[in-house]
């Protein structure tokens, strides 16, 4: 087994060519105005997969031209939505002739797990754009039966040019996720993906130029947040930005948007999410569900289960199938069909990890297990459970975005619910019960954007989330998704001799 819990560092991947290194703006690849490029690295062994075009201000600004020209004077937002579906379908087909790539290309670049990107996330792409390809031609205004002699409706128009930023975690879903609905709306765009997975977003839009996408609708510039992510949020002629990283990163983004032409932001930042498993539940059920919660992308994920309460009554039970049931989680190379758990996304991010984990020892977490590097090459983590944690402790305070759970015990469903709230975060939520008042009274108690209920990670296109508190604003998935891509307008007419208002 091509493991390196077993102590192998043997890829089971040979690297391809890499298709697409260049800028692409208003249709074209294209180098950067500076001819600055960086390397974008193999988290497996540490080893440069390619070197990719740095985006500057200077490029900003022509794919915002770009966006600007094709928003005002292109075809998009003036084609039927119809139309719109009929190309969105179109480049939704092309992703998924080109899954086994796609997903090589995340493996590679984010560490993900390619079974699990060529089964789910590269065709979820696919299925995201089909979703907002559906609701193109459904945006609707409202007839308004006003109170005086006014005849009124509503229309519902694109926002203009949209600045998308997007993180290194799940570069494909994160691209959709934002690309999908926007693109429906008939608005144009610029995408900055992660300088850390920059390889399947210039794929894309390679894809949506041969889908028939006009040229200037989607531009991708890849590079670094405080040059080209700085641009996008301060830019003039950006009408809106959708943000997804760290809440301090948010802070600056809407300092940048005031600053500039108070552009709308929607921002989906940290988070710290409990998970609540009371003493009426199966302790197989919820052993899955927090592992899975905490480890699942190697944790890095905003909405991970990093903070797990258990009831006195069942707490060393589970303690116990808890363990037994990491010790069987196998950390590996992502190309390695049982794998569970690639590497950490980079050797920045796999060294704060650890130093939270050091952390967790110097203040007085009992290390369950876990808690060291594996294999002597690239950013492998083992799964890591700290016991005996107090809530005023920086593993249980802070966002570490990599396999560490923090496992603590509560009597009461009062005391539950204190404990989940007691955060700056928001952003999600489990409960794992069989009693239903518990489940409804606790979900209804937790303020966060979205409250998982004998399950976890129970995303879906059509069910809209998003943060509350430092967690962020605006929502993600469902319609509501779709709808902060357009702006809502009156349109107000006198009526004379009518029979009835």
């Amino acid at each position: 087994m091509a493991s390196l819990r077993n102590g192998s560092t043997k890829s089971l991947f040979k690297l391809r060519e890499i298709k697409f290194t260049m800028l692409f703006i208003d249709g074209e690849f294209v180098d950067s105005v500076s001819g600055r490029t960086f390397e974008t690295i193999d988290p497996r062994t540490g080893e440069v997969i390619a070197r990719i075009a740095e985006g500057d201000k200077e490029d900003i600004d022509l794919a915002v031209k770009a966006a600007r020209r094709a928003f005002d004077h292109g075809p998009w937002p003036r084609f039927s939505g119809a139309e719109r579906r009929r190309l969105m379908w179109k480049f939704a087909d092309l992703i998924e002739e080109h899954v086994e790539e796609l997903a090589a290309l995340d493996a590679l670049d984010a560490g993900k797990v390619y079974l699990r990107a060529k089964t789910a996330e590269i065709p979820g792409a696919a299925e995201f754009l089909r979703f907002f390809a559906g609701a193109a031609d459904k945006i609707h205004g409202e007839v308004l039966k006003m109170s005086s002699e006014l005849q009124g409706y509503t229309l519902r128009e694109p926002v203009g040019v949209v600045g998308h930023i997007i993180p290194w975690n799940f570069p494909t879903t994160m691209f959709f996720m934002k690309v999908s609905p926007a693109l429906a709306a008939g608005c144009t765009m610029i995408v900055k993906p992660a300088e850390q997975t920059p390889l399947t977003a210039l794929y894309y839009a390679h894809l949506a130029k041969l889908a028939g996408i006009p040229d200037g609708v989607l531009n991708v510039v890849p590079g670094f947040g405080p040059t080209a992510g700085a641009a996008i949020c301060s830019h003039m002629d950006i009408d809106y930005v959708c943000f997804t990283g760290s809440t301090d990163v948010g802070r600056l983004v809407m300092q940048a948007a005031a600053a500039s032409n108070l552009k709308q932001v929607s921002l989906e930042l940290g988070g710290k999410s409990p998970l609540l498993i009371f003493d009426d539940a199966d302790l197989d059920t919820a052993a899955d569900v927090a592992l899975l919660g905490n480890l699942y992308n190697k944790g890095e994920i905003c909405v991970a289960s990093s903070r797990v309460f258990v009831q006195e009554g069942i707490y060393d039970k589970f303690e116990k199938k808890l363990l037994e049931k990491a010790k069987a989680w196998l950390v590996g190379d992502p190309f390695d069909p049982t794998v569970r758990q690639g590497p950490q996304i980079s050797e920045r991010h796999f060294d704060r990890i650890l130093s939270y984990i050091e952390h967790g020892k110097r203040e007085g977490a009992t290390l369950l297990t876990g808690g060291k590097p594996i294999g002597d090459k690239g950013y492998y983590i083992e799964p890591t459970i700290f016991t005996n944690v107090k809530e005023d402790m920086i593993i249980a305070k802070e966002e570490i975005f990599g396999p560490v759970m923090a496992l603590m015990k509560f009597k009461t469903v009062e005391e539950a619910i204190k404990s989940a709230n007691n955060t700056q975060y928001g952003l999600a939520a489990g409960i794992v019960t069989k009693d239903l008042n518990v489940a409804n009274t606790v979900s209804r108690s937790i303020r966060a954007g979205i409250i998982w209920i004998n399950c976890y990670f129970g995303f879906s296109m059509d069910c809209p989330y998003g943060g509350y508190k430092m967690s962020g604003f605006g929502r993600e998935y469902g319609l509501e998704s779709l709808y902060k891509y357009l702006q809502i307008k009156s349109v107000v007419t006198p009526i004379y001799n009518s029979p009835w208002l």
